[in-house]
């Protein structure tokens, strides 16, 4: 096989779900790669897209102790790199904020390298993701995601059945059709939205779109996780049972 149709190892780990490009260079420098059997541990080594890529035991158990943090973010935090005079939500993770039972207590190698997984607009609340592992990373804003994130959003204006329609399939993005979405009514100014996609301000894009204005918006699942009970303004661990 040519060099030019082989790939880095790295992204192919990443691609295969093994971890993300970063951890991939992490475990190869550390020699815990496998690739058809065979340790590699040169930085850059490029193989074969159908190569068979195993990771060391050790590296296994290092996976296990990545932290994921479920957040719900209060209105007024920024879910990243913030400007003066706001404030980021990372700075919520904190001993005194931890909810409920775990038998994890945080430390300070929990927020190493600890990242967010799908933003929430400084105007939303609800459930946010920290993660230091790169296949949830991926689960929740990779190109190929699947997962399903659900919204509450009070609104202020009218619409009939056609733009309702229309919020569900039929409108366009910074020049590209939006996905399907789930889009019903709950009551007489709260809507559900349902969606496999998360386009900077999708839904208050959406509804401005079809004339209505978002006065409150609430992320309260993701794939399998829902918020819960968990109070504004604290966190918890992913528990090793929870899946998203």
């Amino acid at each position: 096989m040519s060099d030019e149709e082989k790939v880095r190892l790295s992204k192919l780990m990443a691609e295969k779900g093994i971890c993300s490009r970063r951890e991939a260079d992490e475990y190869i420098a550390q020699g815990l790669v496998r690739v058809d059997g065979v340790i590699i541990d040169q930085l850059g080594t490029k193989v074969s897209p159908k190569a068979k890529v195993t990771l060391e035991a050790k590296a296994l158990k290092q996976q296990k102790t990545l932290a994921t943090i479920i957040l719900n973010k209060p209105v007024g935090w920024v879910s990243a790199q913030p400007e003066p005079p706001y404030q980021p939500a990372i700075k919520l993770i904190t001993p005194e904020n931890q909810f409920g039972p775990s038998k994890i207590r945080l430390k300070p190698e929990h927020m190493k390298g600890l990242a967010v997984a799908g933003r929430l607009d400084i105007d939303s609340q609800g459930l946010l993701l920290f993660t230091q592992d790169g296949r949830i990373a991926k689960q929740i804003i990779g190109e190929e995601t699947k997962l399903e994130k659900e919204y509450l959003v009070r609104v202020v204006g009218n619409l009939p059945d056609d733009k309702l329609k229309l919020l569900r399939h039929g409108l366009s993005l910074d020049g590209k059709p939006l996905k399907p979405a789930q889009v019903e009514w709950l009551n007489e100014d709260q809507l559900r939205f349902v969606l496999k996609e998360g386009k900077k301000r999708q839904i208050r894009r959406m509804c401005e779109a079809v004339g209505l204005k978002v006065v409150g918006l609430k992320r309260v699942r993701i794939g399998k996780l829902k918020l819960g009970k968990l109070p504004e303004g604290q966190w918890r661990f992913l528990e090793e049972d929870e899946e998203l």
